[in-house]
This record gives C-alpha cells, sequence and structure tokens, in this order.
C-alpha cells in the first residue's frame, strides 16, 4: 500500500541534520536489547489501543515502513528521548519496553489522515508533554516527506496527565488545519525535542563533578 517514494532512507541526511545525536540513535545494540528498524516484534510493541480502534492499524511491513521513515524526521527534527538519549523511534525496538512508543493507523474515514498513538514507559513519564509535541512538529511539518495531509497524535489514557495533553493535541491540529503550518508558539524551534535537554544534561555532568 505504500509507495517506495516514500520509504527512501536518506542516510546521509540523517546523520548530518541533528547535532545532538553523538551517533547515539544509528545502529542497532549487539546485545539483543533493540529489535531491528525494518521489524515488527509483535511481543515488543504497544497495543493498539482505543485512539486506534476501528481504523485500520499498521503492522508487518506497513508499520515498519513509516516507522523507517519516522526515524530519518525525528532525527532531524531532534524527537529525541531525554531519559534514555536517543532518538524517540527507538523506544518502539527497546525489548526493555515492550509497552511503549508508537502504534499508527489509518483514519477509517480519511486515508489522507494517519493517527498515531503514544503509550510512555511510565504512568507518570516527565517528557510526554515534549516528546508528543516533538512528534507533531516532525510528522506535520515535513508531511512533504510521506502521504499524509495530517498525523492526529493522542496520548494513550495510562498516563496521568493524558486528558490534558490531548486537549493540547486537538487544539494544535485546529490551529494547524486553519494555518496549514505547524504552531510554532506552542512547541518551540526544539522544545519538542527532549534532545536540548539531553544535551544540557550531558554538559551538566561533565562540569559538576559530584
Amino acid at each position: 500500500m505504500f509507495g517506495a517514494i516514500y520509504w527512501v532512507f536518506r542516510r546521509a541526511t540523517m546523520h548530518r541534520m541533528n547535532p545532538f545525536s553523538s551517533g547515539r540513535a544509528t545502529g542497532l545494540s549487539d546485545d539483543g536489547s533493540f529489535d531491528d528498524i525494518s521489524a515488527f516484534v509483535p511481543e515488543y510493541v504497544p497495543e493498539p489501543g482505543a485512539f486506534l480502534d476501528g481504523h485500520d492499524v499498521l503492522d508487518g511491513m506497513d508499520h515498519a515502513a513509516f516507522h523507517r521513515l519516522t526515524r530519518e524526521l525525528f532525527e532531524e527534527r531532534g524527537v529525541y528521548d531525554a531519559t534514555f538519549g536517543y532518538n524517540l523511534t527507538r523506544l518502539n525496538l527497546d525489548r526493555r519496553h515492550p509497552d511503549a512508543g508508537y502504534r499508527y493507523a489509518i483514519d477509517a474515514d480519511d486515508p489522507a489522515i494517519l493517527r498515531a498513538e503514544f503509550s510512555p514507559t511510565t504512568e507518570f513519564c516527565p517528557q510526554a508533554d515534549a516528546l508528543v509535541k516533538g512528534s507533531f512538529r516532525a510528522w506535520n511539518g515535513l508531511s512533504d516527506r510521506h502521504e499524509y495531509n495530517l498525523v492526529c497524535i493522542r496520548v494513550r489514557p495510562t498516563h496521568h496527565q493524558a486528558e490534558a495533553l490531548n486537549d493540547e493535541l486537538e487544539r494544535l491540529e485546529r490551529q494547524y488545519r486553519r494555518s496549514g503550518a505547524v504552531p510554532e508558539d506552542s512547541i518551540g524551534s526544539r522544545t519538542g525535542s527532549g534532545a536540548e535537554e539531553s544535551r544540557e544534561s550531558d554538559e551538566s555532568s561533565r562540569r559538576t563533578p559530584f
């Protein structure tokens, strides 16, 4: 269902665009902690939740293809999990957190809309707000790189602030639909990424010996 044009993997771009990666997001772990980016391993990805119910959930190669493209977009826009220090797409591949990450579905009423449901690692994940806003900015700010007019995101209800986060995501969607541009006021140039936070944490640890 996906044309090859959408899934070209631009390795040179991925390595060049994010100055905070330090090589952390590229390659795969040799210790078996991570699945391959090209694989879809059902037991190590979250089950589709209510936001995807009744829609065409991506699995198998369809899921893997869009997730490969997402890795490229997240790398370019610096969508990083500051806790683990890696590109957020690796959370789906991290076998230590089999119930965390993204699942995707094509909207049943409008196939030009992709639904993305984010499952944080914990109920009180402090980065959830930054991560989903960074994801929104990457997917919709680089919409020329995929076939969807809009990527809608919701946080799984297991997060204690899911309702407030989802209200904010709906507001961003409405603004995006009206203007055709990603609203920068709520997201900022890099505030949705976690990459800057990760870098600052690394620099702080180098400056502080205790």
